[in-house]
C-alpha cells in the first residue's frame, strides 16, 4: 500500500493517548489523512483531520468509508472505576459495546487494519508471575478489578471477531502505564496521590510507557502494518518505593491482613475512589513486561526509561501544584 493512500481512523482521539497519537501521525505525515471520532471536541490543532462528535457504539461505518479509512485505532475506553456492581456493568457494558460496535463498522466499510490499546493488567497481578512476562504469557485478570477484566474480555471479542474475520489484520498492543508531562487520566492520576498505600515487605518493580513513546510505536505498526500481540513497555523499572520519592508522596506500609480491609473500607466509605481492595495486589505482585519481540519486530528503540517517564510526569505535577 502506498503511504499516500493511507487513511488512519481514531477513536477516542480526544482522550490522553488520542492526543499524542494525532499530534504524532500528523507530524509524520505518513497518511493522507486523519479521522478522529470523540464524543468531546479536539482541544489542539490538527490540520488534516476530518473530526467528528459522535458515540463510536454508534455505527460509524458511513463516515469510515467516505474517507476511505485503510486503518482504525481504537482508543474509545472508559476507565471510571464504577462504585457498585451496576455502574460496573454499565461501564462493562458500554465498553464492549463500543469495541462491538466499532470492528462491525469496520468490517462494513472494509478497513483493513484494527488497532487495539489493551493494558499489561490483562496478565493479572500474581505471585507466580515470571519475570518478565512474554506475550504468550496466560491472560488472568483479576475478576474484580474492572479495568484489567474489561481489557481482558475486549481482548477475547478482538480474537473471536478475528477468527471470523481473518481478511482483517488485527493488532492488539498490551501496554504498561502509560505516563508524560501531558498526562490527564484516570490511570495517571492515581498515581500522584499525597499518601500512597503499600503492603509490608513488599517493594514491587513498575514498568512506565512515555506518552510519545506509544505514538511512534502505533505510527510504526501502522506504517509496517504488522498484524499480532505485543507487549509494549519502557526499558527498565522503578521499585514501588522509589516512585513515592520521586512523587513525594507518604508511603503507609501496613501487614496484608490489615491492609486489604483498610483499603476496602476506605473505598466503601467514598474516601478514595481509585481502587477496591483487590488493586493491592498490583502493588505487590509486579507485572513485568518483556518487549522484546516488539523490539526485534520492529527495531523501535524506546526514547524514555521507565525512570524518566515517571520523572517526567511527577516534574510536569509538581510545576503545575505549584502554579496553583
Amino acid at each position: 500500500m502506498e503511504q499516500s493512500n493511507r487513511v488512519v481512523a481514531v477513536t477516542g482521539a480526544a482522550g490522553y493517548v488520542g492526543r499524542r497519537l494525532l499530534k504524532s501521525l500528523e507530524e509524520g505525515g505518513d497518511q493522507r489523512k486523519l479521522v478522529a471520532y470523540d464524543t468531546n471536541p479536539l482541544t489542539f490543532p490538527v490540520h488534516n483531520v476530518a473530526a467528528y462528535r459522535q458515540d463510536v457504539a454508534e455505527p460509524i461505518e458511513a463516515t469510515l468509508r467516505r474517507h476511505r479509512a485503510t486503518t482504525l485505532v481504537h482508543l474509545a475506553f472508559n476507565a471510571r472505576p464504577g462504585r457498585n456492581r451496576r455502574e460496573i456493568a454499565a461501564i462493562r457494558d458500554s465498553n464492549l459495546g463500543m469495541l462491538k460496535s466499532v470492528l462491525d463498522s469496520c468490517l462494513r466499510a472494509r478497513v483493513g487494519h484494527f488497532i487495539y490499546v489493551s493494558s499489561h493488567t490483562v496478565y493479572g497481578p500474581h505471585p507466580d508471575n515470571p519475570i518478565p512476562l512474554p506475550d504468550t504469557a496466560p491472560l488472568r485478570p483479576l475478576p474484580d478489578f474492572p479495568y484489567g477484566y474489561d481489557k481482558f474480555l475486549s481482548e477475547q471479542m478482538i480474537q473471536e471477531f478475528g477468527e471470523q474475520h481473518p481478511d482483517l489484520k488485527i493488532t492488539v498492543l498490551r501496554a504498561c502505564v502509560v505516563l508524560g508531562p501531558n498526562a490527564d487520566d484516570p490511570i495517571s492520576q492515581a498515581f500522584f496521590r499525597p499518601v500512597l498505600m503499600g503492603v509490608l515487605d513488599y517493594n514491587p518493580p513498575l514498568q512506565f510507557l512515555y506518552e510519545d513513546d506509544l505514538a511512534r510505536v502505533i505510527g510504526i505498526i501502522i506504517r509496517q502494518e504488522l498484524p499480532g500481540v505485543f507487549n509494549v513497555a519502557g526499558e527498565g523499572v522503578v521499585f514501588y518505593k522509589e516512585l513515592a520519592r520521586i512523587i513525594k508522596s507518604k508511603l503507609i506500609n501496613l501487614p496484608a491482613v490489615l491492609a486489604y480491609p483498610f483499603v476496602q473500607l476506605t473505598w466503601d466509605l467514598g474516601i478514595q475512589r481509585d481502587s477496591v481492595a483487590s488493586g493491592l495486589d498490583l502493588v505487590r505482585y509486579p507485572i513485568v513486561l518483556d518487549s522484546g519481540r516488539l523490539r526485534q519486530v520492529t527495531g523501535y528503540k524506546f526514547w524514555h526509561t521507565s525512570l524518566e517517564t515517571l520523572t517526567s510526569f511527577a516534574n510536569s505535577c509538581l510545576l503545575v501544584k505549584e502554579d496553583n
